[in-house]
């Protein structure tokens, strides 16, 4: 015979202390769990909206990011002689090369960041079409003036519409501000590619190249012709959406890593404590466990009674905890990326995959503090047990 499920459900709100406390600590772990899984995919998916499908970018081989890679002048004009280019109305490629640099700016909470300064070319606006101005204008091409992203312009003094950001010698005024669709732009500043280029004495050395393909399909035919030709063997083309992905690849290790380490290291005295609240109920319910067993219940049924019971505390827990992550969407925090070693803000991102897995670490913290005491339980004498009324 089976024990009813609802002889478990009550016997969760006999001991309510204990239940609340073992409850609120597997909810914590869960909330720090799913906390550090929402951090890694906010990273991810912030740098991720960056980048277009239809566009391309050419860095340079090896290079870990835009800040490192260096495309000098000969080589940007072959890149912009390749086929499957998308052309302007007058038969121009539509190419924007740009050279990234970083700077230092003030936090408004106090002390210094990276920041990331971006040169763009005309041509840049009408390729990522996420990008608006929301705020002042446009920077003007041949100006020493700037344009801040929301982010950036919300947590760095100096990056408000009026200020004069210094940098290489000079000053550039903050023209304006933009959304990106919540992409790493809008941690950058950007100016003109040519200003940036004569203010860092760079030539017409730029950091990397963005191309609008004809269409997202011809990404394979552009890249044959790109490989094919052999002065450009010392750099590398993908898709812009790719290498972004990419470059968020090793931030979200890190965070995953350090963050579940010490998930397991809390969730070993929410464990404990699961355990002990089952080897209480054990004790509590001793006789009870024996009348069950001279009902003609077996030991396995008893087990899994048990069991199922330490199993929904953890799952009530852990949907406890889910609960209170998912407020973390709401709020927007910042980190130093280790690709362009410039601060990008990102907010917290809540997905099914990441729900179901932290329900089953909860649940996978209640097997354990349950299974030990459910055997125990399984395992009284009918006799020592009746008599222990």
């Amino acid at each position: 015979m089976k024990i009813p499920f609802s002889y478990i459900l009550r016997n969760l709100g006999t001991r309510r202390l204990t239940t609340f406390i073992t409850v609120f600590g597997i909810a914590l772990v869960a909330f720090v769990f799913a906390a550090v899984l929402m951090m890694a995919r906010g990273v991810q998916e912030t740098l991720v909206a960056t980048g277009d499908p239809a566009n391309a970018i050419v860095v340079r081989k090896a290079a870990q990011g835009e800040i490192s890679s260096i495309i000098d002048g000969t080589t940007a004009g072959i890149v912009r002689s390749l086929p499957h280019i998308a052309k302007t109305a007058d038969g121009a490629p539509v190419v924007s090369g740009e050279p990234v640099v970083v700077i230092n700016l003030e936090k408004n909470d106090g002390g210094l960041s990276n920041v990331m300064v971006r040169g763009i070319s005309p041509q840049a606006t009408t390729m990522r079409p996420q990008v608006k101005i929301v705020d002042g204008r446009m920077f003007s091409f041949g100006a020493r003036e700037v344009v801040a992203g929301v982010s950036l312009s919300e947590r760095f003094r100096g990056a408000r519409i009026g200020d004069q950001v210094r940098f290489a010698g000079d000053q550039w005024t903050v023209v304006g501000t933009f959304e990106a669709n919540k992409s790493g732009f809008e941690s950058e500043m950007w100016g003109d590619a040519l200003q940036l280029l004569s203010a860092f004495n760079r030539g017409n050395s730029v950091s990397s190249m963005t191309v609008r393909l004809e269409g997202e399909e011809r990404f394979d035919d552009f890249k044959r012709a790109f490989e094919a030709d052999q002065r450009l063997n010392q750099f590398e083309t993908k898709r812009e959406r790719k290498y972004f992905e990419e470059q968020s690849e090793a931030m979200a290790i890190f965070i995953r890593i350090f963050g579940i380490f010490i998930t397991v290291f809390f969730s070993l005295g929410s464990t404990v404590g699961a355990m002990i609240t089952m080897y209480a109920a054990v004790a509590n319910r001793t006789v009870e466990v024996g009348t069950l067993r001279a009902l003609g219940f077996r030991r396995r049924s008893v087990l899994a009674a048990f069991l199922t019971e330490s199993l929904l505390i953890a799952l009530i827990g852990g949907a406890v905890g889910l609960a209170l992550a998912s407020v973390l969407q709401f709020f927007q925090i910042s980190t130093l990326n280790f690709g362009s070693f410039a601060e990008l803000a990102f907010s917290f991102a809540l997905t099914p995959d990441i729900i179901m897995t932290t329900l089953l670490f909860s649940v996978g913290m209640g097997f354990v503090g349950g299974f030990l005491p459910a055997v125990r339980a399984a395992r009284l004498n009918i006799v020592s047990a009746l008599r222990a009324a």
